[in-house]
């Protein structure tokens, strides 16, 4: 978002109503492109998103919704009630309700003075009910939420009961029209069929309700489409049940006048309008149902966070709504409550438990000065934090974001399913007619109602419901399970482009390793006392985790450090400072030789560190050698099995350090891992990403720290360890939220299970169109027959990507 307002443009995501096929995601998604001002834009017909990038210079948010409603869809606003405190007169009422109304994203905000309260209509892609309260605070008066609308909030919920309530209204009414047709084959005429169900006037008398209101979604639908100048589901459904219907209603009209035989019933096809009807609203029923589980991983997660927070306001511990927390605020967190908010532990002793966010199933001892993260459990002592983010800033907040914007982007493998679906409709209609005119004049001359009821079984047979839900619908179960096991794809296109990476590069320190090295080895012939004292005191200006393992390890052994007079580091060799008059060099081989330092009498004695794996330096005094310290990382207890998984799936994996590569090749081999690059210095690392690109190879960097963002940057996906630097987690195309190595053959085992999910779907969606269509063609599917098999197709694409949210990984 901070790159889009960068360039001067903003994002929104607008919840859409009205779709009911992929035609109509793309007819919305190309209405938009063409707004002026409109940089691009994304429909997700599964998640009933559009995703607008704009320039608000030129268009704003009530422009695109406009546009969408022009184009027959409905955008969906929410609502919410604040109550108001402060307010003295109408002008602070007024003051209130302009400052409201200004905001971006808020369509209408009416303030009532007497009541104290101000209801406002906004639009939740743009704008949070934190926003809002944050607004007043800022204009001297304080707002608390005081209800919501429930029916704004589950539009989906309200949808699926009108379906409910539609399917059980056309089903009753529709099933005499399917008992009389049953009751004409010969095989079932043992079953008992009231004379009344065969008459056409009843028949009538039943179907019309069904094919008018019930089917009235589908007229208003197929009006709109057409008077856009394009097609969808909505035309298929509507030609096909009129078709039946009125041509039915013609033949009753000629029966009633005596034209037909008085007591010759004629051919009729009511029972094929209604049961169609029905069917289809089955079908939608049973993929709106599935199509919510799809999101059950968002719910999950949102289902983490606390409801209340305990805040410390003028002395008085109050209980109020998570929401309305604001940044600042003292929090207390008593044992097994969760934590509200991301904040910084002012007071107390406790361990966290912080297996949602990283998977590790031990509690994290927590004490002033720490960081909490909101949803995490407090296990037994007593916590005091200021809270530093909220709302929509948290942790938790931003991966439900990075999952909501997975789920509603689009593969590239989606657009080729578009484009099908955009020409499908007019086709299918060209070919229902041939068919028509070839029955009708040549194979059957003259047989109207056999030649009709061949087209009608084109018309409805030939869908592409189930082609445009195969991709998204796959891209929402596999974000979502892999959400669930702490893996973060930030889109639809990353989640695909991860099943073709063939080579790894793994950074040591912090992925491969713990990251938190220990001092292992102190060598002096001098005063061991004296030498740590001055080595301590020059590393502790350093920010270097080597540096920290030798200060903490010093300061165990109970020596005391002081300050140092001059300090200088220097990248890729080491530290330079002044402690107490004498000039004190501590690093690499090049850094005594840069300062002219003969230490070869300790070489041999560095390099059987380095083999065994640890790091040492070297240690110079007013130029002379004094010593070495040396410190081990220890290794990730997964990291070799990860290793080893990798390899099996055919991948390369090449570990990438700044270490030395005596050290490196230690490492590297205690987890299995042949290839090394070392001594790499940081801006060294995107370069050898590079160079691996350039022999053809897909590659996916991993990393954890600020020098890792060039290369995750550069890599065809780059891999951030969660536990990590935020910068690299901006710079990555996948988080792993664990910080454990296993989550990268994870990822790449979800990737590659969702691609094969969303093939399956556009094979069966394309064969189940292909093959339907000459066979309804060849007159060998009953319409009702196709009405059912088309629902079926759309649920089992759905069911079929909702078995990537059982997949086991390990």
């Amino acid at each position: 978002m901070e790159a889009l307002q960068a360039k001067g443009k903003k994002q929104v995501n607008l919840q859409i109503t009205g779709m009911t096929c992929a035609a109509c995601a793309i007819r919305i998604e190309k209405g938009l492109n063409k707004v002026d001002g409109v940089a691009s834009a994304n429909v997700n017909f599964a998640m009933e998103k559009a995703s607008v990038e704009y320039d608000p210079e030129k268009v704003d948010v009530d422009r695109l919704e406009e546009s969408i409603h022009k184009l027959g869809y409905g955008t969906v606003k929410e609502t919410v009630d604040l109550q108001l405190e402060g307010m003295t007169c109408a002008a602070c009422a007024l003051r209130i309700e302009k400052g409201l109304n200004k905001l971006p994203g808020v369509k209408q905000a009416t303030v009532n003075f007497a009541l104290e309260t101000a209801h406002v209509e906004y639009s939740p892609g743009e704008v949070s009910i934190h926003d809002l309260q944050k607004k007043v605070n800022q204009l001297g008066y304080k707002a608390s939420l005081k209800t919501e609308k429930e029916a704004n909030q589950d539009h989906r919920g309200k949808e699926i009961q009108n379906q409910k309530r539609k399917l059980l209204f056309s089903a009753i009414l529709s099933l005499p029209l399917l008992w009389s047709m049953v009751g004409h084959f010969s095989f079932t005429s043992w079953i008992y069929s009231p004379e009344i169900f065969m008459n056409p006037w009843f028949q009538i008398l039943l179907a019309t309700p069904v094919q008018f209101y019930v089917g009235r979604q589908f007229y208003v639908g197929a009006y709109k489409a057409l008077r856009n100048g394009s097609a969808n589901m909505d035309v298929l459904i509507a030609l096909g049940t009129s078709a039946a219907y009125f041509y039915s209603v013609y033949q009753t009209i000629i029966w009633s006048s005596g034209n037909g035989g008085a007591h010759h019933v004629p051919a009729l096809y009511f029972e094929t309008s209604a049961v169609l009807i029905t069917l289809v609203i089955l079908g939608k029923l049973f993929e709106s149902l599935a199509k919510g589980r799809s999101s059950e991983a968002i719910k999950s997660l949102m289902g983490l966070r606390a409801k209340t927070a305990i805040v410390v306001r003028e002395g008085q511990e109050i209980s109020i709504p998570v929401d309305e927390v604001i940044v600042g605020d003292l929090v207390l967190v008593r044992p097994g409550d969760k934590v509200p908010v991301d904040g910084e532990v002012l007071e107390g002793v406790s361990t966290v438990d912080e297996s949602m966010l990283t998977g590790e199933s031990i509690p994290v001892e927590k004490k002033a000065g720490d960081a909490v993260i909101g949803a995490t459990v407090n296990k037994n002592g007593v916590l005091r934090i200021k809270a530093t983010k909220v709302g929509k800033e948290t942790a938790l907040a931003q991966i439900i974001k990075v999952v909501e914007e997975a789920q509603g982007s689009k593969a590239p493998i989606q657009r080729i399913a578009d484009v099908i679906s955009g020409i499908f409709v007019p086709i299918v209609v060209g070919i229902a007619i041939v068919a028509f005119l070839a029955w009708y004049f040549y194979i059957t001359p003259g047989n109207f109602s056999g030649a009709l009821e061949i087209a009608i079984a084109i018309l409805v047979i030939a869908c592409p419901c189930a082609l445009g839900l195969a991709t998204p619908t796959s891209i929402m179960a596999g974000s979502g399970r892999s959400a669930e096991l702490g893996i973060l794809f930030k889109g639809g296109e990353h989640l695909e482009q991860t099943h073709k990476i063939d080579t790894i590069v793994l950074d040591k320190t912090g992925t491969v390793t713990k990251g938190k090295p220990e001092l292992t080895d102190v060598i002096t012939d001098g005063d061991e006392t004296e030498f740590l004292t001055l080595v301590g005191t020059a590393e502790k200006n350093s920010e270097h985790p080597l540096a920290e393992a030798i200060v903490a390890g010093i300061q165990e052994k109970g020596l005391s450090l002081s300050g140092t007079e001059a300090f200088e580091a220097i990248p890729g060799f080491g530290i330079k400072a002044v402690v107490e008059g004498k000039e004190v060099l501590i690093g690499t081989r090049r850094l005594l030789e840069r300062f002219e330092v003969d230490a070869k009498n300790a070489y041999d004695t560095m390099a059987k560190l380095e083999e065994s794996g640890k790091t040492a330096m070297l240690v110079a005094i007013n130029k002379q050698y004094a010593g070495m310290v040396a410190v081990a990382d220890t290794i990730k207890e997964t990291s070799k099995t990860a290793v080893a998984r990798l390899k099996d799936m055919g991948i390369q994996v090449i570990m990438i350090t700044g270490d030395n590569t005596r050290t490196a090749n230690a490492i590297a081999a205690e987890v299995g891992i042949d290839q090394v690059l070392a001594e790499v210095l940081p801006e060294g690392k995107a370069e050898e990403v590079k160079k691996l690109q350039a022999q053809g190879k897909k590659v996916a960097m991993v990393g954890d720290g600020i020098n890792d963002a060039p290369a995750l940057a550069t890599a065809d996906i780059g891999m951030a360890i969660g536990t990590g630097t935020d910068v690299a987690m901006e710079a990555a195309d996948v988080t792993l939220m664990r910080g454990d190595l296993s989550s990268i053959p994870d990822a790449i085992y979800m990737s590659r299970k969702t691609m094969s999910n969303i093939k399956q779907n556009l094979f069966w969606a394309l064969a189940y169109n292909s093959l339907g269509i000459p066979i309804a063609a060849l007159g060998l599917l009953a319409p009702w027959v196709a009405g059912a098999a088309m629902a079926l197709s759309s649920v089992s694409v759905v069911l079929n990507a909702l078995r990537l949210q059982r997949v086991k990984v390990r």
